[in-house]
């Protein structure tokens, strides 16, 4: 019996949820253990990573897949009987948005204390991040010496007018990054960094991570930020083309003599309506294994939580870095307070 049961979220709204929610718990039989995944991710090799939960626990997976953001609404417009056990998003920004939406339940588990870093859980408990990725500094091979700069609020310096491609401010990863720098930095010498990258850029903010590296590939700017999972995707893309824009382009793992490189998380929590706690308790904490860390990352190119796991070659030939061991849950507060400076700083 195929015990894995996926949707795709599509629709709006209150009513749309009701039916969807009944199509899927009806699903399983009365006595069937099960866990209810709201999850924003979509790779296929996450399947076999339900499979393999499905066989070590005997508890049956259904996912509903959508967007972040629909899918939060769709728990909140759902409530005390809503199926969501477990929510599953990429970016401490989205996390926190739930967070004070109040979703989540705390979380009591050792198993999940000794194996996810400190700094990649949530404090009380109410998420934590199974996989990490670090937003970093990419710049055009031909055009920048790397040895020229090499800390975020290097890109500040007058010195890059002109040079910097970054996305809109409206992307949660920028927003994050900058959130970072208020908790590293302070509001007033973010601000100021804000003001400098903006008055550095060669065009307005626009794109993605995947075209800004393209536009420093292609001599449109020389700098850009970008998380590392987006640059090992050229490599492995059968376009020559592609593949010719991994090789013009270099990674700078900033602040590796301070604080470390900005990381996030693709990360997930218990839902406090959640009618099957023992078995998304245990979903969570096989997001810790090793086996569940090599699927969570194989297709996407993201890092472990977990210390001491193989990386994929590529991503392993950018090297070590240290990473930014600040609480990722300390962002949060600073959001709201990222986008308002950004916004100040004419970053559109």
């Amino acid at each position: 019996m195929n015990k894995i049961s996926r949707r795709v979220f599509l629709g709006t709204g209150a009513a749309a949820a009701a039916v969807a929610s009944s199509q899927l718990i009806t699903s399983c039989t009365k006595t069937e253990k099960q866990v209810n995944l709201y999850s924003s991710r979509h790779y296929n090799t996450d399947t076999q990573l339900y499979n393999d939960f499905t066989k070590e626990t005997g508890i049956k997976v259904n996912v509903v897949e959508g967007e972040a953001d629909q899918l939060l609404e769709r728990i909140k417009s759902e409530g005390a009987s809503g199926p969501a056990d477990v929510f599953v998003t990429v970016d401490v920004a989205r996390l926190w948005r739930a967070e004070e939406a109040g979703i989540f339940a705390s979380v009591t588990s050792s198993v999940i204390e000794q194996r996810i870093p400190k700094y990649l859980r949530h404090p009380k408990g109410y998420w934590f991040g199974f996989a990490k990725r670090s937003r970093v500094i990419m710049y055009n091979k031909d055009r920048i010496d790397p040895k020229a700069l090499s800390t975020y609020e290097d890109l500040a310096d007058p010195k890059w007018k002109g040079k910097i491609v970054v996305r809109p401010a409206t992307n949660t990863y920028n927003q994050s990054l900058v959130a970072s720098l208020i908790a590293a930095d302070g509001e007033q010498e973010a601000e100021k960094w804000c003001r400098g990258v903006v008055a550095n850029l060669a065009q307005p903010p626009q794109g993605n991570d995947m075209n800004r590296i393209e536009a420093v590939a292609s001599g449109i700017g020389d700098l850009t930020l970008a998380n590392t999972y987006y640059f090992i995707r050229f490599a492995k893309n059968e376009d020559p083309a592609k593949q010719e824009v991994f090789k013009k382009v270099g990674v700078i793992f900033p602040n590796q003599n301070n604080r470390g490189a900005h990381v996030n998380i693709s990360g997930a929590g218990l839902v406090k309506t959640s009618s099957n706690q023992e078995s998304a308790i245990k979903f969570l904490e096989f997001l810790t294994s090793d086996t569940a860390q090599v699927f969570l990352t194989k297709d996407n190119y993201e890092y472990p939580a977990v210390e001491g796991l193989s990386l994929d070659p590529v991503l392993a030939s950018l090297g070590n870095f240290k990473p930014d061991l600040t609480d990722i849950a300390a962002y949060g507060p600073n959001l709201a307070k990222a986008v308002e400076i950004m916004a100040r700083a004419g970053w559109k």
